[in-house]
């Protein structure tokens, strides 16, 4: 059984008090979603995680500590995704697309409350040292 292999990170910039998180909309699947994406051929996690941060986001980033893996099925096939703990180095102006409508810079709180995913809040929740908070919206991954 073939694996979809995907990487993303947790994009973090100062914010006023807390540090902010990048969180993306994806009209697609009408979600909120930290950036992801699935590996090209022959490309490594953490240069799909940079690859895929840059093209959703518009931001140029460091990569950090390894911020955690989600495990979930789509459809027949199982995902990896490996994540990121990322460092903002510099950032463009975001244009909306096809894939991503929507950049929020959010805090922690507020990342929790908005991802669709529980996998994404658990990953963000461990980052942050908090629990995850549960959401109406969960749609089980």
């Amino acid at each position: 059984m073939k694996v979809i292999r995907a990487a993303g990170g947790l994009v973090w910039r100062p914010g006023p008090r807390l540090p902010r998180l990048a969180v993306v909309h994806r009209p697609r699947y009408g979600d909120w979603s930290l950036p992801k994406g699935k590996l090209e051929r022959g490309e490594s996690f953490a240069a799909a995680a940079l690859r895929e941060v840059r093209e959703e986001t518009r931001c140029r980033v460091r990569l950090g500590p390894l911020a955690g893996v989600a495990w979930y099925r789509v459809g027949a096939h199982p995902k990896l995704v490996v994540y990121w703990n990322m460092d903002l180095v510099e950032e463009s102006p975001f244009e909306p697309d096809e894939e991503v409508d929507a950049l929020a810079w959010l805090t922690p709180r507020e990342a929790l409350a908005r991802l669709d995913h529980a996998s994404e809040r658990r990953i963000v929740a461990r980052a942050r040292g908090r629990a995850p908070a549960g959401s109406p919206r969960d749609r089980g991954r």
